[in-house]
């Protein structure tokens, strides 16, 4: 009688999740998904990759590359050859270098544990930095301290570095951008804040 009554239950809730289309249906189907990202999905993604923010939303335009996607690297590097020439860092630095091409505005990016003896030149890292969202840049330079590594980061697509990505300490250090998987995908969530931006921030990315 109790098995009986589990596999009635059991019929009644994948019914209910997947193949009613009353609003009540509706109403379950996203209700449940929800619960499960937050609670399930997302707890066991941030125990495969080592950090408590494995997928990442890009929310600006600092890591752009011109097209993104289909970019083109030797032309972008023509162009940004002084400003990395600068910093000792070489074409050939940048090339061996994860997601050489950047990522946009909107991409979504897998984040995996950011270890400071394993992090190099050419990094793209995730920190805080007392700002609303995280800062995600590219590391151009690494200090050895008695307290720890100190990393310097600077974005692709900015002219220079912000006043607070000089001296990022371990502490700081969220994760390490891996991968773009879903190029534009956070533009589903990005759409609905694009009007709290200040005019020159909205939108798509160009480059400077």
């Amino acid at each position: 009688m109790k098995k009986g009554g589990e596999k009635g239950f059991l019929q009644k809730f994948w019914f209910l999740l997947w193949k009613d289309d009353s609003l009540k249906g509706w109403l379950f189907s996203i209700i449940f998904l929800f619960v499960f990202i937050k609670f399930i999905f997302f707890p066991v993604l941030g125990l495969a990759t080592g950090t408590s923010l494995p997928l990442a939303i890009v929310e600006s335009c600092s890591m752009y590359h011109d097209n993104n996607i289909f970019s083109n690297f030797d032309s972008w590097w023509t162009r940004h050859d002084v400003k990395y020439g600068a910093i000792s860092i070489t074409k050939e630095d940048f090339e061996q270098s994860p997601l050489q091409n950047g990522f946009g505005k909107g991409d979504i990016l897998l984040v995996t544990k950011a270890n400071p003896e394993k992090l190099k030149v050419g990094d793209i890292i995730i920190f805080t930095a007392g700002t609303q969202n995280p800062i995600i840049h590219r590391i151009i330079k690494i200090n050895e301290t008695p307290t720890g590594k100190i990393f310097s980061t600077e974005g692709d697509n900015n002219n220079g570095q912000l006043s607070f990505e000089d001296r990022i300490t371990e502490n700081q250090l969220i994760g390490k951008a891996t991968l773009r998987i879903v190029p534009y995908g956070g533009w589903i969530k990005l759409i609905f804040y694009e009007f709290q931006k200040p005019e020159n921030e909205r939108g798509f990315c160009d480059e400077n």
